[in-house]
């Protein structure tokens, strides 16, 4: 058996620097993403970490020179050129060097050993690495000066390292993405980490979003009004912690101390309603949130505007002026300083209380009604005041003579259907003499037979009504009054016509101050005036309305059972609503939208950071201006940070009339010819629909959408 022979290193020795060439063997030519610089700067703070790998010099005959050339390490021996040139670093300073010797391996190929056997640092090394300088005693900004980063980047790399040592393993065994490690920094709940981790194993997505969504679900959003109503800067007095995602744009981050937000939401807007409750109102309620029509049913005061002072009037003018000459020198501006923004603000909300002061109400309608107090989605404090609840109303004084005559009117209603149904006779008519045999006594009918006859009087009124459309008309009419506007009262009618309301409850928090919403509401308030407390007034109400009166109510009744609201369907549609049935339904709102002339512009709507452009990503705002304003202007707002971006296209799309494409009303093809076309009933209305009538084409078309 042949023995292997032991392996020799060679020796390392110290060498002057001025006796060191660059060998022509170094393998490395490009100069790509080599930064001599700050390796120099690294030598000149801590000195040489690696020898060089050297190997003497020979002339042409094979002679030793008595220099030595540098196959392996030409950037080492660059930066040392450049600390001499500097001055930094004597020709004569001693290197260590490795020197080689054996002529079996070129130096070509100890200039490629060197370059490709060579491993990066694995990441999370780095992060690691990074918190042991930090738990050493470095701060941040040296080490982000030493390793050639920035602050920011070191921040996040310590963020990576403070992940549940769980996940590091699993990312070290390349079990999950670098953007999936990320994405768990959010969260310094090592524990809620490894149960989000767990539960990926059964989820059918794995993105970072996911994850984040995941970890911050039980959290506030630092945007949320609940925060600005509070605002930051008490809850971190109070002891609160904030989430930050370094790795993603955050709007500020999540609040983790939800309970803690919630404890001083409450102090703060109890301290408000005390205030509120200062002024003499019967009832406060208080809501981050109101639903949509929650003052449906009240009866609003009419208030007298206060009046503003000589004093108030003249800062309200100075303050204005002052606005108008900053906006006018800043006008042409790419960029407006701080704090000239800040002054134009500060200008805003010192006018706002001036001009906006609460309406002063008659003390005696004060003291039984009452005010509806909320968050507004700016933060700031949403007060409704002067709503009397129909049960606060002042009664109207009874003659007592003339109730009790009502009352024993109204003891034998209830009984005259059996009595008629019966035929009853009194006592003197031969009725219930004594001796009588039982049999010949007249009773009252069994149930199941006035059931029964009843049943053939509702057959024959169906067939009544169906020969009177008036009179069906004002039965729905009547029918669906009492849903709108009487509470529990729908059994007052025999028409068993309903009305399914959707609730616009659940969403977008400024639709109560829509332009639609603020109409619906002045309607409803006014046919409210004009309709009777009780409801066995109403039918009479109604039928002295003239045709036009019934229609515009009618009208204002259907309205609120449409629902053309887009809503998730599960796959198979095993939840709550189908996708087809939502298809359907948003099909049906393009046809009603047509026929009816809506235009969302002119119904107030104007994209917003609030209602649209806060809540899309930066590709989807630069979507909207460049579709509104040009690709030109997409660009020059394109290297903007979203929030940013988001007040630049504000600006840029007011006016515009840009739709987002769920508000949008898909066109048809209008039929040829000069929009003059007969009508589908010559003896029938015409249906308008802009300046044109709607003929047989129009309708086949509508009807087939």
């Amino acid at each position: 058996m042949t023995k292997q022979a032991k392996i020799t290193l060679s020796g390392a020795r110290e060498i002057p620097f001025s006796a060191l060439v660059l060998s022509q063997a170094n393998v490395r030519r490009v100069k790509a993403g080599v930064s001599i610089d700050s390796l120099a700067a690294d030598i000149a703070r801590r000195g040489l970490l690696q020898s060089l790998t050297v190997r003497a010099q020979r002339d042409e005959a094979g002679q030793e020179t008595g220099r030595f050339e540098v196959p392996a390490g030409g950037r080492r021996f660059r930066a040392l050129q450049m600390l001499v040139k500097q001055r930094r670093l004597a020709k004569t300073e001693p290197v260590p060097c490795i020197v080689r010797e054996d002529d079996a391996v070129s130096a070509e190929e100890d200039s490629l050993a060197e370059n490709v056997h060579r491993e990066p640092l694995h990441p999370l090394d780095q992060f690691r690495s990074m918190q042991k300088l930090v738990e050493q005693g470095t701060d941040i900004e040296t080490i982000a000066a030493t390793f050639m980063v920035t602050p920011a980047v070191v921040k996040q790399r310590l963020k990576l390292a403070e992940v549940s040592p769980k996940l590091h393993d699993i990312y070290a065994d390349d079990g999950m993405t670098l953007e999936q490690l990320m994405s768990f920094s959010v969260s310094s709940d090592h524990a809620r980490q490894e149960q989000v981790w767990d539960m990926l194993a059964s989820s059918h997505t794995q993105q970072p979003w996911y994850i984040r969504a995941r970890l911050t679900e039980d959290k506030v959003r630092a945007s949320d009004k609940r925060v600005q109503f509070v605002t930051l800067d008490a809850y971190r007095e109070a002891g609160g912690h904030i989430l930050r995602d370094l790795f993603e744009s955050d709007d500020g981050g999540w609040l983790e101390d939800v309970a803690l937000l919630d404890r001083l939401q409450a102090e703060k807007f109890e301290a408000e309603v005390a205030r509120v409750a200062a002024e003499g109102w019967k009832w406060i309620e208080t809501a981050v949130d109101f639903p949509y029509g929650h003052t449906f049913g009240h009866r609003p005061l009419d208030g007298v505007a206060a009046e503003t002072s000589a004093d108030d009037e003249a800062r309200i003018e100075a303050l204005r002026e002052e606005a108008d000459r900053l906006e006018d020198e800043w006008a042409g501006a790419e960029d407006i300083p701080d704090e000239i923004s800040a002054r134009i603000d500060a200008i805003d909300e010192e006018i706002a209380p001036l001009v906006s002061k609460p309406l002063i109400y008659d003390p005696e309608e004060v003291a039984i009604a009452g005010t509806f107090v909320s968050i507004d989605v700016d933060g700031s404090l949403h007060i409704e005041r002067g709503f009397v609840r129909p049960e606060d109303e002042p009664q109207e004084p009874v003659d007592e003579e003339a109730a009790g005559g009502e009352e024993a009117a109204g003891g034998v209603i209830g009984d005259e259907m059996q009595e008629d149904a019966v035929g009853a006779t009194s006592p003197e008519e031969g009725g219930t003499g004594e001796g009588e045999d039982p049999d010949d006594l007249v009773r009252p009918l069994p149930d199941k037979l006035v059931t029964d006859l009843t049943a053939h009087r509702t057959l024959a009124l169906r067939d009544a009504l169906a020969a009177s459309p008036l009179v069906a008309f004002a039965a729905m009419l009547h029918a669906i009054v009492l849903e709108c506007f009487y509470t529990y009262a729908s059994s007052a009618s025999c028409v068993g016509i309903a009305l399914r309301n959707h609730s616009m409850v659940g969403y977008d928090a400024g639709l109560n101050d829509t332009p639609s919403a603020r109409a619906i509401r002045e309607r409803h308030e006014g046919w409210s005036e004009r309709l009777p407390d009780a409801t066995a007034d109403l039918w009479d109400v109604l039928a002295g309305l003239d045709a036009d009166d019934q229609a515009a109510l009618f009208a204002h009744c259907v309205s609120f059972g449409v629902n053309a609201v887009w809503e998730p369907a599960t796959r198979y549609n095993e939840g709550r609503v189908s996708a087809r049935a939502v298809a359907s339904r948003i099909d049906h709102s393009h046809i009603l939208a047509r026929a009816s002339g809506l235009d969302m512009v002119q119904a107030g709507w104007v994209a917003t950071t609030a209602n649209y452009l806060g809540r899309v990503t930066k590709p989807g705002i630069l979507d909207a201006v460049e579709e509104a304003c040009g690709a030109e202007a997409a660009a020059r707002i394109a290297g903007l940070k979203k929030p940013e971006m988001a007040s630049a296209a504000e600006d840029l799309l007011k006016g515009t009339g840009w739709l987002a494409h769920p508000l949008r009303t898909p066109v048809i093809d209008e039929p040829d010819g000069d929009g003059e076309l007969a009508a589908a009933n010559d003896d029938g209305p015409a249906i308008e629909a802009g300046h044109d009538e709607l003929g047989d084409d129009d309708i086949e078309a509508i009807a087939a959408e």
